[in-house]
């Protein structure tokens, strides 16, 4: 198995080397992402990378555009590196399987998070004041237990630490109201397309999260959708709530940190051979269980 830790084009600008994606201007209107292997638990990048794990992110990312295609435009423009332009097909190679071709938006400052379930950050936030930011709950929850229905709970995008959880409002003050609403209305509608047809291939999705933005006068989906880095997959063969269930995502590495006497600041330390090979599995396997296709 290929690993990508880095990438480096010297005749492409290079706009910025986000947790997973490099990413480069092609021209004004134009970028190139490619995802490397890295990755991130508690906002810190680690320093061993997961094999294949770029290429799982883009396969999945373009299935599920595809498969929401007419709920919301996406900003895709190919991932067929033999249509990129002349100066990046020579780059063939390293772009092949791992790399989007897109058009520039202007981001959306949030994150939009759908959650179908109790878990990670919400359930944390609940247990506190029975509530997900400034969503009330049922009292009585269980970890991981399923939603009366999905909830739109919004984060400020940060450049580095952690991001915060808002509310509704909070977002709306800054973005507006209606703008607000229809960011919530197309959150929860690709959340819920996508949880049900994950349900029919026997996974659960727990919570998700994206990113919009604005091209051309209209909004449109950008950055990864729907993959092991952006969302929690459940197999629902082992669900059961009042617990954190075994995942097809990344919480399995934030579950092996969490055994360690770290204070969750760099330096990281190195993931042992098997975590790797592990995460590499189930990263692998959540793309066949999806897509019902291997890599």
């Amino acid at each position: 198995m290929t690993t990508v830790v880095q990438t480096s084009f010297p005749d492409i600008k290079l706009l910025r080397r986000g947790k997973v994606r490099d990413v480069y201007a092609v021209d004004g209107d134009t970028l190139l992402i490619v995802a490397t292997d890295r990755i991130s638990a508690f906002d810190v990048v680690l320093p061993n990378a997961i094999p294949e794990k770029g290429r799982v992110l883009t396969a999945l990312t373009l299935f599920w555009l595809d498969l929401i295609r007419d709920i919301v435009p996406n900003h895709l423009i190919t991932a067929d590196v033999t249509r990129y332009p002349a100066p990046l097909r020579k780059y063939a190679a390293e772009l092949e399987g791992r790399s989007m071709l897109v058009r520039h938006a202007e981001v959306v400052p949030f994150e939009c998070v759908a959650r179908g379930y109790l878990a990670g950050s919400g359930w944390k936030e609940y247990q506190k004041t029975g509530a997900v930011c400034g969503i009330p709950l049922p009292a009585g929850l269980r970890e991981a237990e399923k939603l009366p229905r999905p909830i739109f709970t919004p984060a400020t995008k940060a450049e580095a630490g952690h991001d915060i959880n808002v509310s509704e409002a909070e977002m709306a003050k800054s973005l507006g109201a209606e703008p607000t609403a229809r960011l919530k209305q197309l959150t929860l509608a690709v959340y819920t397309r996508a949880a049900d047809y994950a349900a029919t291939r026997g996974i659960i999705i727990a919570d998700t999260k994206f990113e919009f933005g604005h091209a051309g006068g209209e909004i449109i989906l950008v950055d990864e959708v729907l993959t092991p880095d952006s969302s929690r997959f459940w197999p629902a063969s082992d669900y059961a709530p009042g617990m954190s269930p075994p995942s097809f995502d990344k919480q399995y590495v934030r579950d092996y940190l969490e055994t360690l006497t770290w204070n969750k600041q760099p330096p990281v330390p190195p993931l042992p051979p098997e975590v790797v090979r592990r995460t590499t599995e189930k990263y692998l396997e959540a793309y066949r269980l999806l897509t019902g296709k291997s890599l």
